[in-house]
């Protein structure tokens, strides 16, 4: 029976992300499902101050839906959906930049509904938690002004983060695309930060979300490195395929490598499904 992919966004992503790249597997012949987390879809908060004209004010102090939204809520749904999916055969776990952690957090609590961990350009904690990166040697190269130029609000006082991504400041939208998608055209970029949401959750995780080598560990697993990306570089990609293979070194990662930045396999999908397709085909 062939697999099923299940697609995990990253952060103030949603399922609509994965549209193209959903596409491009269904004409191959793949069954894909594409998940938004708790939060995050059509579940997600619009402030009326988002839309333009924006009430910067009001766009600082609204609530949104997501607060509160933990780590453990997104593991929890996101078994759910793999306990749906095992019933029709096979199941390829995706993940997507901070989607990995999540991805992660399931396969340590069900390890039995993954047939295979798939982490594109994606974070697996093992060593530390996954803010702990951040101040590593592997990602001094990381430009913090890329999110905190179009931040609004005080996450401490809101419960979660936001980010006006509709916002016109020269810098703030140049600083993003630099981070997420310098090889995309300028019309790209700002198509694709049409589908993201203002609002996040805080929660990144601790030790107990880590990689655990007696469930996560026992997944055959695969790594696609993304060779141009600013936001998770491939020196921190190496970093965590070097930690997962030191956890189990009786199952290291299959690694692959496609060029472009942190959102180009995503805009332009065609080689990622080729990849993923060749996954299934085992």
């Amino acid at each position: 029976m062939p697999p099923t992919f299940v697609l995990v966004h990253g952060a103030f992503a949603n399922s609509f992300s994965f549209a193209p790249l959903q596409a491009e597997l269904g004409l191959l012949g793949h069954r894909s499902a594409a998940v938004d987390l708790p939060g995050h879809g059509f579940t997600a908060t619009y402030p009326r101050a988002y839309q333009a004209p924006q009430d910067a004010a009001g766009l600082a102090a609204a609530p949104g839906a997501i607060r509160g939204v933990t780590l453990d809520d997104n593991a929890a749904y996101l078994v759910g959906v793999l306990e749906r999916a095992k019933r029709n055969g096979p199941v390829i776990l995706v993940s997507h930049s901070r989607g990995g952690i999540t991805a992660t957090a399931a396969a340590n609590a069900r390890p039995d509904l993954i047939d295979r961990l798939v982490y594109v350009s994606s974070w697996c904690p093992v060593d530390l938690d996954a803010a702990a990166y951040y101040a590593e040697p592997e990602m001094a190269g990381v430009d913090p002004a890329s999110l905190a130029l179009a931040a609004v609000g005080n996450p401490a006082e809101l419960g979660l983060l936001r980010v006006n991504f509709r916002t016109a400041d020269p810098k703030a939208l140049a600083a993003l695309k630099a981070a997420f998608l310098a090889d995309g055209t300028d019309d790209e970029f700002l198509a694709f930060l049409s589908t993201l949401q203002p609002d996040e959750n805080t929660d990144a995780g601790t030790a107990a979300h880590r990689a655990q080598a007696a469930t996560w560990g026992r997944i055959p697993r695969t790594y696609v490195r993304l060779t141009d990306d600013a936001s998770l570089p491939p020196a921190l990609q190496d970093r965590l395929i070097r930690e997962g293979d030191a956890l189990t070194p009786q199952n290291p990662y299959d690694v692959h490598t496609l060029p472009g930045s942190h959102l180009k396999w995503l805009i332009s999908p065609g080689p990622a499904a080729r990849l993923l397709g060749g996954l299934a085909a085992g």
